[in-house]
């Protein structure tokens, strides 16, 4: 599972999903664009990011096969 290219293509997408909505989550409306803290935005959605990589760890419903369906 963890060499098969399917998964770490799946992985990285649910992770790149997850760093987006964090930093928009982050992000106030009616904020401007100079007073958005983006260190901040950027540590938060990085940290998203890889704990979405190792929650895909336990296993990836789209790629398949590796779930426990019970």
């Amino acid at each position: 599972m963890l060499t098969s290219k399917e998964f770490w293509k799946a992985a990285g997408v649910r992770a790149v999903k997850t760093f987006a909505q964090t930093a928009l989550s982050m992000i106030t409306i009616g904020q401007a664009f100079i007073d958005v803290n983006w260190i901040n935005v950027l540590s938060v959605s990085g940290v998203a990011c890889l704990l979405s990589i190792l929650t895909s760890l336990a296993g990836l419903p789209e790629v398949g096969g590796e779930q426990n369906d019970s």
